[in-house]
Order: structure tokens, then sequence, then C-alpha cells
């Protein structure tokens, strides 16, 4: 007879089965990452190594060792980087491949030898491996369509020999491939990768033509083969290095430097009236400046790259990333990268790095830092803890006593201050009400989540159009932030940006919320007149955009305040005004007189009762003639938060 269960029991055996459910799936996830640590140990335990790692059996292998990273909820490692640790061997059997979970892998400028490890195919995961500047030799693997999530392959400065796999255009994901300064011969395949950006195939064997699919490549990439290249096309691309401590030695293009020009000049002057003398104490001083330099940095002749690598590896300098930074690089990938120069601003210059996996990121050299190692790291913390959507997330940072860096995202877009400022005339893409709105909006509610920081005392210091960006929702987004506090004092601000600056910030040299409240109250009357902080007129005459506009509204309420490309959008003259009386109220003379920024925020959210985003997104379709993703950004368009 079969027995019919009434709902109770039912609703019993139903929940027992669900929990054994769960208990074994938490059992099998334990299990999992169980695995995945002995095999780290047996891998490191079977290779030998110069340099201790702190893999201690009874720690946790996702929060405690050094180089592994795991995901998001800790029951598999995904991510292994030691690099310049110096293995000295061939990669066990067993070990590596057992990480069947691994993503990325990077392994360069070791001292490990022996063939391309066989048992990587069980790595299907892969996306990123590293495995330049060590002593591999053999072929290259016969087929590489085992990895089909490949995104960045460097395998090279190693003694690989054999021919280049025409299975590599299987790898639809890739972006990076580098197999530079290897043994490789016979010819290049045609690869078809459609997602391909980075490649470097110089100084091997090879030998025949560049293939069609390759030769939007420049030149370079294939030099140092057995190859003619007398018909390439020649690439005017350029790239330039990211910048290093002062050097005065041969530069990359086998010319002196200015700087180098010049002190032999000067040196030689010296010589000529002092003599041999002070020509010694001379060498001495520039001996000991050179020893000084930056952590990790590379130049031709200098040092192998594992000491630099080492060397930049130390617990004292390391690049530090943020929990959830999916980055696949570290300091010596930094330096390394091609970098381009987006502009000086308040707190130091700003790169666009472009990294061998293609990644591009902002790198900031900050300038004048008072605080500590201690007291830059604490904030640096507070600062890379922020996650919210109208907040620039502050990815990695570094820190020695002659450099100090930060790392963010860029955005290909531009800042505000270019998309507000760009070039004016028949081609130029305005700027919409309904964009302004968005980011007058996310850019309120930016700083006002920074200042509910470290106690509610943090504060931005450098708010700014041209450190607001927008994000993947088209609303303004704040970054830069927090930098304020850990400089000496708060440094004279570029001319552009000084109309910025709360008055009593200019005497005080120190930002506070408050003045944050008025920065952020110049940022909106930028959105509404279209004018910079500090402009001038046809006369030369310099014009602060906050006395002008209490000029204009003294007289009455004029359309003269307002931007004459925000006339074509009918029915927003009353929200531009109320905007206009917020933009007034944050820029009152008197620190205590204005508003804190949570109140800004509501005030701007009530310029449209409903809902501001709703709104935003049906109006903007209907009113916006062409998208905004067209705009063409100046080039500087990063050049203060990035």
């Amino acid at each position: 007879m079969v027995k019919v269960l009434n709902f109770r029991e039912w609703w019993g055996t139903v929940s027992l089965g669900f929990l054994l459910g769960l208990f074994l799936l938490s059992q099998g996830t334990v299990a999992l990452l169980e695995n995945d640590k002995q095999a780290l140990l047996d891998f490191v335990n079977q290779l030998p190594h110069l340099h201790p790692l702190n893999w201690d059996a009874n720690s946790s292998v996702c929060k405690n060792w050094t180089g592994v990273g795991c995901n998001e909820d800790g029951s598999r490692v995904i991510a292994l980087r030691l690099p310049g640790v110096g293995f000295n061997g061939p990669i066990p059997n067993n070990t590596l491949s057992r990480l069947t979970a691994l993503q990325i892998l990077s392994l360069r400028s070791n001292g490990i030898n022996g063939t391309f490890p066989m048992d990587f195919d069980n790595l299907k995961n892969l996306s990123y491996l590293y495995l330049h500047y060590n002593n591999f030799s053999g072929p290259l693997p016969f087929d590489f369509s085992v990895w089909q999530n490949l995104t960045s392959l460097n395998l090279s400065n190693n003694r690989f020999n054999g021919t280049i796999s025409s299975s590599i255009s299987g790898l639809s994901h890739l972006t990076a491939l580098n197999l530079a300064n290897n043994l490789l011969s016979g010819t290049i395949p045609d690869l078809h990768l459609p997602n391909l950006q980075l490649l470097n195939l110089s100084n091997n064997n090879l030998i025949g033509t560049v293939p069609k699919s390759l030769q939007k490549f420049p030149k370079n990439v294939f030099i140092g083969n057995n190859m003619s290249l007398l018909d390439y096309p020649v690439s005017n691309s350029s790239i330039i290095s990211l910048p290093q401590q002062p050097n005065p030695k041969l530069n990359n293009g086998g010319k002196l430097s200015e700087r180098a020009l010049l002190g032999i000049i000067v040196a030689s002057s010296v010589i000529g009236i002092l003599g041999f003398g002070f020509l010694m104490v001379v060498c001495c001083f520039r001996r000991k400046k050179e020893h000084s330099s930056f952590p990790g940095k590379m130049e031709k002749g200098d040092m192998s790259p594992d000491k630099a690598i080492s060397r930049s590896q130390d617990a004292n300098n390391r690049l530090v990333f943020f929990e959830g930074c999916n980055y696949a690089f570290d300091l010596e990938d930094l330096l390394r990268a091609s970098a381009e120069v987006l502009g000086k601003g308040t707190f130091g210059m700003a790169y666009k790095a472009i990294l061998e996996d293609a990644t591009t990121v902002v790198v900031k050299r900050l300038k004048d830092v008072g605080a500590g190692k201690k007291e830059f790291e604490q904030q640096m913390e507070v600062v890379g803890s922020i996650k919210h959507e109208n907040v620039v997330e502050l990815r990695a940072y570094y820190y020695s006593k002659d450099e100090k860096l930060t790392v963010s995202d860029y955005f290909s877009e531009g800042s505000v201050a270019a998309m507000l400022h760009g070039k004016r005339g028949e081609n130029r893409i305005p700027l919409d009400w309904e964009t302004r709105l968005r980011i007058a909006i996310g850019a309120a509610r930016g700083i006002a989540r920074i200042h509910t920081e470290n106690g509610g005392k943090l504060v931005h210091g450098n708010v700014k159009s041209s450190n607001i960006f927008l994000n993947s929702k088209q609303y303004g987004c704040v970054s830069d932030v927090g930098l304020s506090t850990i400089m000496s004092s708060l440094a004279h601000p570029v001319a552009r940006a000084a109309g910025f600056r709360a008055p009593e910030v200019t005497d005080t040299r120190k930002a506070t919320q408050p003045s944050d409240v008025y920065s952020f109250g110049v940022l909106l009357l930028e959105l509404l007149t279209g004018k910079s902080p500090i402009h001038t007129t046809n006369g030369d005459e310099v014009i602060h955009l906050v006395r002008w506009v209490h000029s204009v509204v003294r007289e009455e309420w004029t359309a003269e305040v307002f931007d004459l490309e925000l006339l074509r959008y009918p029915n927003i003259e009353e929200e531009m005004v109320e905007m206009l009386q917020i933009a007034m109220s944050c820029v009152v003379r008197m620190s205590d007189q204005r508003p804190k920024m949570f109140e800004v925020v509501k005030m701007i959210e009530n310029v449209r009762p409903t809902s501001l985003e709703n709104q935003l997104s049906s109006e903007g379709k209907a009113e916006t003639s062409t998208p905004r993703e067209e705009a063409t950004p100046l080039p500087d368009t990063q050049s203060d938060s990035q």
C-alpha cells in the first residue's frame, strides 16, 4: 500500500532534503578548496625557490597566502601570481594542473625551465597566462583551443622553438599575444583574431611574410626575424613609456635625453673651472642619485628582470589591490606598460596606461605627499573601501619613499569638463539638459556618500568638472577622492580649476566638507552656464564664474545666465531656475550657511518631484537628437583625476 503524506509530513521531508543538500554542497565546496590548497603546497614543496612564501598549511589560503586569489565565495583558487620568487627547475607534474578553476597564472621572471607543461590542458578556465622571462624550451603547445577563455598570453623571453600553431586562431577572446625573444621558426600563420589589440613576435627565427590578418600591427612587432619587411606598411603610431625616476642615461631611442645632454655641458664647464677634483664630487653625487631610482625600475642593461621584480615585490614596496579588483597585473607590468600623458592636475600627473593584456587604467603620480606610509595607507584603505555607483573606485595604490601612485579605471568618454568645453561649432554635439541633470544628481549622490565615510569626516577636497565622469548609466561619477588629506598642503590649483575653490580654502589651504559643497555649487553653475569657473572674454578680461552669476542675478533673472545650447530644449526653464537657486545656496561666502551635501541631494531630486531616473529616461530619448556616445572628447579629457 502506498502511504499518502499529509502536508506537514511532506514539508518536513522536503525541508530535510533541502538542508541535507546544502550540507553536502558545503562539504563539497570545502573539499574543492582543500584540494586546491594541497595542489599549491605540492607545487611549492617540489619546486625550489629563493624567496620564502608565507604558505602555512594551517592558515587560510584565500586570505593569507601571498599571490593567491579566490573567487567571491572563497570556494576555489582562481588566481596565482608569483613573479620573481626565484623558482628554479621544471613545473612539477600534477600540481598546478589540479587548480581546475584557475583563471590567472603569472609565474614570470623566475628560473623555470623544461618544456611547456602538458598537463596545463586541464586548466580549461585559464584567461591570463604569463610565463615570460623564464628558461622554458621545446615547442609551443600544439593545440591552443583547449583554453577557449584565454585573453592574454605572454610566453616571451624564453627559449621556445618550433613553429607557431594555427590553433591560436581559435582563441576568439584573445586580446594580447607576446611570443617575442624566443627561437621560433617557420612562417607566421594567418591568425584571424578579431579582438587582438597587442602583438609581439619580434626576435625569433620566423621566415616568410606577414599575413594580411596581422598587417594592422606596427612593423616593430615583427623585427629581428628572417622576414622581408621592406614593403611592410609603416605605422604612424607612437608609444610613450610611463615616466619613471629621472636618470641621465641613454634613452630607448639610443639618443641622449635633454637632461643628460645639459648635464654633460654643465659638467664640462665646471671641469674647466674647478678641475678634476670637483668632477669626482659631481660623479659621486650623480651615482648616489641614480641609486635612489624608483623600485622596480627597468633600464636596458641595468639589471635582470627577476632582480628588478623581486625588489619591486618587497613587502614594503608593493602595488596594493583592493578586494574585488580582478586586474591581472603587478607593479612591474605597470612600469612596462605603454602610457599616454592625460594631463597635470592639482595632485599630480595622470597617465593612461595600456598593459600587455590590453587592460587600460589610469595611473596618477602624486606629488607633494606629506603623509607618512602608515597614514597614506590608512587613507587609501578608507577611499578604496567606498563601493558606490557614483564614486570612481580606487583599484590599487603604491607607496615608496620616492613614488606614490594610485590606479583607477579609465573612462573613454572623457570628463564633464571636456563634454562642456569641447570645441563649439557646427560639428559639436551639445550636452543636453537631461544629461546635465544626470551629472548633477549622480555627482551629488557620490559626494554625499563620500562625506559619510570615516565616521562622517572624509573630505573629497578637489571637486570639479574634470574629476566628474559618466558611469554606465550615464550619471555623474566622482573621482580623485580624498587626496587632499595626505598632501603637505593644498597646492595652488591650475588656473582653470582655481574657480572651484571655496574662499576660505585660499587662506587656510585646508579642504572641508563645506568647501566640497561650494565646489559642487560651482559645478552646477558650470552645467547651467556652459562657462568655465574662470574664463576670459574677447577683451582678455578674466571672469570669475561665481561673481559673474551673482552680478547677473542681482540685476534680474535673465536668459543671459544659461547656456545657449540649452535653449533648444522646451519646458525646462523652471527646472533650470530651481537648479540655479540650489547652486547659489551652495556658493554662499560663509561656509556655515551652506547646506549639507545630503540636503543638496534632496533639493536636486525635488527639481523633478516624480522619479528622476524614470522621467529622465523617457524624456531623454524623446528630446536628445544625437546620443552622447558619439561625442568626441578633448585630448586631455581626463587631465586631472585621470
